[in-house]
């Protein structure tokens, strides 16, 4: 690899990290695995950069590393996962009861599945678009629509806000609209 090469694949970590961290992290729900998820995503790419650097969206394409990663160590080690216990409903006079009620959301995001909570991240916390989430995760629109519709459908439940009026996740239409 020449030097320019390698100077604008370190230009294109130093200015796109951040992100690519902040989404790493919401994909593992641990700063360290987030870290080795986004190093291992970067080595992969440093390999390809020349293709990868032509490419429309080079963060897309970390991205999707990074969510196939994810989902092949997810395949390798499923027999460890653990479902921490949901916490009890607070009192609604409890000064604590939105940490509860984000403490419960954040439980309820590491029980989805690795296909559902990188659609729920892109749309919600990255702000992409259905047809952004479906080309980066390389899914149809109509999936990415019934997978983030089921993965809120669970969040409802999983983190018991049914009926929790604090609680502010999107309700799906048949559409894909949130309201």
């Amino acid at each position: 690899m020449d030097d320019v090469t390698r100077a604008e694949f370190r230009d294109f970590v130093a200015a796109r990290s951040p992100a690519l961290l902040r989404t790493a992290y919401l994909m593992t729900g641990q700063r360290q695995d987030a870290e080795d998820l986004l190093q291992t995503a970067l080595a992969k790419t440093l390999v390809s950069w020349r293709r990868v650097r032509e490419a429309d969206n080079p963060e897309a394409y970390v991205r999707r590393l990074m969510l196939n990663t994810r989902t092949s160590l997810w395949r390798r080690n499923r027999h460890d996962a653990t479902i921490a216990a949901l916490p009890d409903r607070a009192d609604p006079a409890d000064p604590y009861a939105g940490t509860d009620l984000h403490e419960a959301l954040w439980a309820a995001l590491g029980t989805l599945g690795n296909r559902q909570r990188a659609v729920l991240v892109l749309r919600y916390y990255e702000g992409l678009s259905e047809a952004e989430i479906a080309d980066t995760l390389g899914i149809s629109v109509g999936t990415v629509k019934s997978q983030a519709s089921r993965a809120l459908a669970t969040l409802r439940t999983r983190a018991g806000l049914l009926d929790d009026p604090r609680a502010s996740l999107p309700h799906t239409t048949i559409s894909g609209a949130t309201s």
